[in-house]
């Protein structure tokens, strides 16, 4: 069984004069560009074009990637911007992270399975009323299991503010998760 081709590979091959190439790169990182696109957009069919838009200018600058760098974080850094100006250009709003919910987060993981789904549950709903940039935050960090200096690479700002930033994100978060919770419990009570 042969492994995958390593990005940087097919980049060599595709800035060599091999544009076809470039499809392997597309169907190897279209699911997760597409993920971070939707977290911004919050429509499938937006998505798909800011995601298409986001392969298309990178196909386009590709001769400017630092091949020392990795692919994966250049792209997404494209995806994030085309996404966010996408967003600004239409002026969407931005409430709907369901795909998150329905994601494990290893930090959620409990040994009562109904448990783990129902916080799920919360956190997906809590997320829906974050900014854009703290629900990206989040993702890519509990997710994604990015670093913090890739983190920074994709949202444009340096790791040291990430990690202000994903600070920020969490108390949100916790908020959010808070009023929700408080709800809950009203209407038990």
């Amino acid at each position: 069984m042969n492994s995958p081709r390593p990005d940087h590979v097919i980049i060599s091959a595709v800035l060599a004069g091999d544009t076809d190439q470039y499809n392997e790169l597309v169907i190897r990182h279209k699911d997760y560009a597409f993920s971070i696109a939707l977290k911004i957009v919050n429509n499938s069919m937006d998505a798909e074009e800011v995601a298409h838009d986001a392969f298309v200018k990178a196909f386009k600058s590709l001769k400017k990637f630092n091949q020392r760098a990795k692919f994966t974080t250049w792209l997404y850094r494209i995806v994030f911007n085309t996404a966010v100006s996408h967003t600004r250009k239409n002026q969407l709003a931005v409430d709907d992270i369901d795909e998150l919910a329905s994601q494990p987060a290893s930090s959620l993981r409990s040994s009562d399975p109904m448990l783990s789904k129902e916080r799920e549950r919360f956190i997906g709903e809590a997320m829906k009323n974050l900014l854009p940039l703290d629900a990206t935050l989040l993702t890519l960090f509990y997710l994604k299991q990015l670093n913090l200096e890739e983190i920074g690479e994709v949202v444009g700002v340096k790791a040291d503010a990430v990690k202000v930033k994903l600070f920020r994100a969490r108390k949100r978060l916790g908020k959010e998760l808070e009023l929700m919770l408080a709800g809950e419990v009203h209407e038990i009570l």
